[in-house]
């Protein structure tokens, strides 16, 4: 039976791409406007919507001076207009079990996502891995959730649309993984299940 649910933040419980065009109006002005990078526009924009700021800046050679400059601006950030999950969220609601959100970004930013879309309750616990403030990873989030609750490892699944993110780090604990891959665009990733959304997910572990 699995007790423990945990989930990602960022194109698992909402789309990115539904709020980015606002949320990174400035980040891509100030990137477009630069030269101090490999040149290549729209696959530093594409990347930003799916992985840590840090991680793609050292990716795409961002200098030190634009390296920085977007990091001021993202550490300031939070996003206040309308922004909703996927229409199927619920369905991760009506499953047994304790539920977690474990997601990496900038804590401010991230904080407003969250209260933005009324998912804080959702939760048992919410926790942020900010690489600008903090050495701990998604792995150290996960390892301390299971061994402050006792969970076995068997107990628990990780639920994102990252392999080389949360469910990389839940690979390396044991722990079972389940990669939301809506458009197969990770189709030789090496996961336990993949699902293209929660209504399918709920029907894998509903009777467990």
């Amino acid at each position: 039976m699995k007790k423990a649910f945990i989930y990602d933040l960022d194109n698992t419980i909402y789309a990115v791409s539904s709020i980015s065009k606002i949320l990174f109006a400035d980040l891509f002005a100030l990137i477009e406007n630069s030269t101090e990078h490999d040149g290549n526009i729209e696959g530093i924009k594409l990347e930003l919507q799916r992985r840590p700021y840090q991680l793609v800046a050292k990716e795409f050679c961002f200098s030190e001076n634009l390296t920085g400059a977007g990091f001021d601006l993202l550490n300031n950030m939070s996003y206040d207009d309308a922004i909703h999950p996927f229409p199927d969220y619920n369905e991760i609601l009506l499953l047994e079990g304790d539920r977690f959100l474990v997601t990496t970004g900038f804590s401010k930013l991230q904080w407003s996502k969250i209260r933005g879309m009324k998912i804080e309750h959702d939760f048992l616990e919410i926790h942020i891995v900010d690489p600008s403030n903090s050495i701990r990873t998604k792995r150290d989030v996960f390892a301390d959730i299971i061994a402050r609750h006792g969970y076995d490892i068997s107990e628990v699944v990780v639920i994102g649309d990252d392999p080389k993110s949360e469910i990389s780090a839940a690979q390396e604990l044991g722990i079972e993984t389940v990669l939301v891959d809506k458009t197969s665009q990770f189709p030789e990733a090496d996961v336990d299940h993949r699902v293209t959304g929660f209504s399918e997910f709920r029907l894998l572990y509903q009777n467990l």
